[in-house]
């Protein structure tokens, strides 16, 4: 009740404080001085220029803009802080200086509004460099509050819906971004300096192909068709190679209807690039050249660190196939397995699920997925796939079970991938039958036949290279940014509000009812009269038995979906302990893993680990189950994030 209260006091101070900001703004457009009636403002320097170039600037005239983060009132004279695109500088604001009208405005200012600042610049008693204000502007009133100074904005969820108040409270966060601007960039300038041409290429496609991937429809209406928003830049590019360019690429957005976690977002920035007349060696030697020249422009050194990791780009980078991979990592000589009995038999024998409809070379990638992947932190190519896995790729000559096609990897993520282009018309038809049976069979990612890109090849296509590279993955990376989201100036969030807003559940494409679903506003009667419990246990479990079992509270650093797996997610938790807690829980229907990532749950922690996919899961996370009009419902439990992780429950 007590707490009750206090929250409720505060609502009421916020509630005044907003209401102060709309008087003051009130008061001067009743004397004519509307701040939003300013349309420009001649700043000559950012607050970093001005500190770089101090000994040349010092006693002269400059003027900044931007917003103001504090303010110390100090009778007839005060100071403030603005901060603009390059950091921030200390203002010296006086009454003599300014004038005694402006000054009493200027003390009327609050912490968020946008000012302009002319005056000279000096050094103060303490040595910091400032600017004695001779005149200031305000350029605009700020009606909202700003998170408090010195804890800043840190709930996640606050930070990805809100960026631009993420981009004012943290400066690492612009820097972020500012970095993934110059990254682009310096891609753009190296592939021009190599004689490539950037194109573009359509978004809303009739058959979405290149890659693995379910798409989002679309209704065109003037042609009353429906379209698909393109997963990949692939097929349209080729078509650009046959036309004669033959150096290409694009960067742009695409678009796959499939989880979020800490390395996927359904709209990514691709680049796709490629060059006639070379091959998936030729791509290997530009992938090595474009990452230095990234790194050393953006960073100044070919040494990056991630998360505490070290990667050298200035090395040569590692080449290594497929089937050495595996056989390095697990021990098993995929040159030995003759057929597809003897692969199922290896899966069954290292507990790999499989699909029926897998082929011997999905097993082998299978293989590599769980013993190989995450061993790729240094700068590696991992050669030679087998066919299965690869419809757009050429077989090798000696060898026509694998194609000649490389992923690279840095950090166990797979960061591009390449292939010596297919441009057989007649093979590339039967690798499009084989992904239409596929798709037959209940692939969703599988490829359709796209009949204008073979009569393009019928045409004839040059032998090609090509690459696709993930933008998003190589500016976390050389930014040492946790999750994609934090290199997505707006990345895709599950909606406040709006059509679904205020429904107790919601359906998700599939006629699931999730869970996070439900829950209501505040005050919002639930209707529980549909509801249906499993009958309470009749056995009795005696006090010591139960006391064996240890509930925690545990907090969730990272949350991902399981490859090849519909239901399970993989959580990365804090257990109060100084190692991470892997638990997988079958809960993917119900929950996308980006909303559970910072909350606080409940697990037990002291059960023996189970393997799940290939994975030890730890410890089991605590859900509510229950019936409702036949259909099972989920809950996971979170519960207040006050409570420290580790905290255990009596």
């Amino acid at each position: 009740m007590g707490e009750q209260k206090v929250q409720n006091a505060q609502e009421q101070d916020v509630k005044q404080l907003l209401k102060v900001r709309r008087d003051k703004l009130a008061e001067l457009q009743a004397r004519g001085e509307d701040p939003f009636r300013l349309t420009k403002y001649d700043a000559s320097h950012h607050s970093q220029e001005i500190k770089d170039q101090f000994e040349e600037l010092e006693g002269k005239d400059v003027s900044i803009a931007g917003r103001m983060m504090s303010k110390r009132v100090m009778g007839k004279a005060s100071f403030c802080n603005v901060q603009d695109l390059k950091g921030n500088i200390q203002c010296y604001v006086a009454r003599d200086a300014v004038g005694e009208e402006p000054y009493k405005d200027f003390k009327k200012y609050d912490i968020g509004d946008i000012i302009g600042v002319r005056g000279q610049v000096f050094r103060t008693k303490t040595g910091e460099i400032s600017i004695h204000a001779a005149e200031i502007t305000l350029l605009s009133k700020s009606l909202q509050i700003l998170p408090e100074k010195f804890h800043g904005l840190t709930n996640t969820d606050v930070r990805y819906r809100q960026r631009y108040i993420d981009l004012i409270m943290n400066a690492d966060v612009k820097d972020t971004f500012i970095k993934r601007s110059r990254i682009i960039s310096s891609i753009r300038r190296y592939l021009d300096g190599q004689g490539f041409m950037e194109v573009e290429t359509p978004m809303l496609v009739s058959n979405a192909g290149g890659a693995a991937a379910r798409p989002f429809m679309t209704h065109f209406n003037a042609l009353d068709e429906d379209f698909k928003l393109r997963i990949s830049l692939e097929l349209y590019l080729k078509r650009l190679i046959v036309g004669g360019l033959e150096r290409v690429y694009e960067i742009g957005r695409v678009f796959r209807n499939e989880g979020l976690d800490t390395r996927h977002n359904p709209e990514f920035t691709l680049m796709e690039l490629y060059q006639a007349y070379t091959d998936y060696n030729g791509m290997m030697d530009l992938t090595e050249n474009l990452y230095r020249h990234v790194a050393q422009e953006v960073l100044g050194t070919t040494k990056i660190v991630y998360n505490g990791v070290e990667m050298d780009l200035g090395k040569p980078f590692e080449r290594i196939t497929m089937v050495d991979a595996v056989k390095k990592y697990s021990g098993v000589d995929w040159n030995e397995v003759k057929d597809l009995e003897q692969a199922r038999a290896l899966a069954k024998e290292h507990e790999i699920e499989y699909e029926e409809r897998h082929k011997k070379g999905d097993i082998l990638n299978l293989f590599f997925e769980k013993y190989a992947e995450e061993k790729m932190v240094q700068p590696t190519f991992v050669m030679d796939h087998p066919i299965e896995i690869s419809p757009l790729t050429k077989k090798k000559p000696d060898n026509p079970e694998y194609v000649e096609r490389f992923e690279f990897f840095m950090n166990g993520w797979e960061m591009a991938n390449a292939y010596s282009e297919l441009n057989d018309p007649i093979d590339q038809r039967e690798r499009f039958k084989a992904q239409e049976a596929l798709l037959a069979q209940g692939d969703e990612e599988a490829n359709t036949t796209d009949e204008d890109f073979l009569n393009a090849l019928e045409i004839g296509m040059p032998p090609t290279g090509g690459i696709g590279f993930g933008i998003d993955r190589m500016c976390m990376l050389l930014t040492d940014s946790a999750a994609i989201r934090d290199v997505l100036l707006f990345p895709t969030m599950k909606s406040l509000g709006g059509s679904d807003s205020g429904k107790a559940e919601k359906s998700t494409g599939d006629g699931k009812k999730t869970a996070g679903e439900a829950a209501a506003k505040t005050g919002e009667k639930i209707d529980f009269s549909k509801v249906q419990i499993e009958p309470l246990f009749e056995d009795m479990v005696d006090f010591e038995t139960f006391s064996k079992s240890d509930f925690r509270a545990v907090k969730v650093k990272e949350c991902e979906a399981v490859p090849k797996s519909k239901k399970l997610l993989k959580f990365v938790l804090d257990d109060g302990t100084e190692n991470d807690r892997i638990i997988l829980s079958g809960i993917h229907e119900y929950y996308e893993p980006e909303e559970l990532v910072g909350k606080t749950c409940i697990a037990i922690t002291n059960l023996p680990p189970r393997k799940m996919m290939g994975i030890d899961s730890c410890g089991m996370l605590i859900s509510a189950v229950h019936q409702e009009e036949g259909e099972e419902r989920l809950h996971l439990l979170m519960v207040d994030e006050h409570i420290p992780a580790g905290a255990k429950l009596y």
